[in-house]
């Protein structure tokens, strides 16, 4: 049966998308061309544009014992959920990939339904929760709050690279001998190592990001970087939370430049597997 050419969207259209798209991206990075000069002022107070310009809030943040206690509890709540939700997401997408079962898509909306719980409603239950097991103010109620949050994104980044993945590969091995855990083990994840690593990158950015949940379950001996931040504008506002966010944007980009540059080489080894193999 012959197919019909697809149409080609008229000029004007592409010309609006682009310039809408350029809006769009100019509105979420203009507030960094405030935030960083700010950051940089050497008035004792947030104004814009800075007066002067100098290093004493970057100083102050880090001669600061509560902003640098708060950090190293952020990294190390980023690090654990990252290690949980990477081993809990990677599991669910070896097995859901080859589990053929009607009930598949149903077991896929619980695992994803996260992603739309919004953080208000879950901070609360969770809050309910661990007051009544006394867990308010740890650091390992934080951490299994975000792993429930963050294996989602790992899953999806996961799923997505065993979608590119040749299962003969690891038919290859098992058929030389290898057992399923060292097919698993030497051929599966060194290959989809890529979606991985990024779901990790993902897990890491939204435990060291989140607010709200914090806010809720830290007390007073678990506070994280953004509680920090939050209890700052309420009592005292000083360029010093200019610094941080500014330390904290470099952080994120760098981050999701990984994430992303290893997104894009997993895809273009998926392509270029599937151009040898035909």
């Amino acid at each position: 049966m012959r197919r019909e050419p697809r149409r080609r969207r008229p000029p004007a259209f592409q010309v609006a998308l682009a310039a809408l798209s350029v809006l769009v991206g100019v509105f979420l990075i203009l507030p960094l061309f405030v935030v960083v000069p700010i950051s940089f002022s050497g008035s004792s107070f947030l104004e814009f544009p800075p007066r002067s310009f100098s290093l004493r809030w970057y100083r102050e943040y880090l001669a600061s014992h509560t902003w640098i206690d708060s950090t190293f509890n952020s990294v190390k709540v980023a690090i654990l959920t990252a290690l949980f939700a990477t081993v809990v997401g990677t599991c669910a997408a070896l097995a859901l990939q080859r589990w053929r079962t009607r009930f598949r898509p149903a077991l896929t909306g619980v695992l994803l339904s996260p992603m739309i719980l919004p953080h208000i409603v879950l901070a609360v239950s969770v809050y309910a929760v661990f007051a009544r097991l006394k867990l308010i103010g740890s650091i390992w109620a934080l951490v299994a709050v975000y792993t429930l949050l963050a294996t989602p994104f790992v899953y999806l980044n996961v799923s997505a690279a065993l979608q590119s993945l040749d299962p003969s590969l690891e038919q290859a091995a098992l058929s030389l001998g290898a057992t399923r855990w060292r097919a698993l083990w030497h051929v599966t994840l060194p290959l989809v190592r890529p979606g991985i690593v990024a779901g990790a990158l993902l897990a890491m950015i939204l435990a060291f990001d989140e607010v709200v949940i914090a806010i809720f379950i830290t007390g007073t001996t678990a506070i994280t970087l953004p509680k920090t931040m939050w209890d700052g504008i309420r009592t005292e506002i000083n360029p010093t939370i200019a610094a941080v966010s500014t330390c904290l944007i470099v952080t994120y980009v760098l981050l999701l430049g990984a994430s992303a540059a290893l997104r894009a080489r997993a895809l273009a080894t998926g392509r270029a597997r599937a151009a040898v193999d035909d």
